[in-house]
């Protein structure tokens, strides 16, 4: 059982730039591939990014690719979405999501691929 709690959200203005964590709970976290997903109003649920459980393969989003980085911290049971440049598009909840995987280097865009989610945090982007 993996608990994900997320966290960082906010209101920025367009430009601006935000970091989102999501802390993990279980002992072995290391063994999950990590994504963030997102939900704006009135849309479905789209892939951000996503990060083996190694750390050394990353995946983005056309959306998301060179404005966003996906990156954890292991030994804190933690995973970061860093954001910049970020646009009023961009606003919408963000949900971290846990995917037990076989191999270090496997990396998830899918959400039935996904084991745990967390509740999500809300960012608005104003423009």
């Amino acid at each position: 059982q993996v608990q994900l709690v997320e966290s960082g959200g906010g209101l920025v203005q367009a430009g601006g730039s935000l970091r989102l964590s999501c802390a993990a709970s279980g002992r072995t976290f290391s063994r999950y591939a990590m994504g963030w997903f997102r939900q704006a109003p009135g849309k479905e649920r789209e892939f951000v990014a996503t990060i083996s459980w190694s750390g050394g393969i990353t995946r983005y989003a056309d959306s998301a690719e060179g404005r966003f980085t996906i990156s954890r911290d292991n030994a804190k049971n933690t995973v970061y979405l860093q954001m910049h440049s970020l646009k009023p598009e961009d606003t919408a909840v963000y949900y971290c999501a846990a995917g037990l995987t076989y191999s270090h280097e496997t990396t998830m865009t899918s959400e039935p691929s996904y084991d745990y989610w967390g509740q999500g945090t809300q960012v608005t982007v104003s423009s």
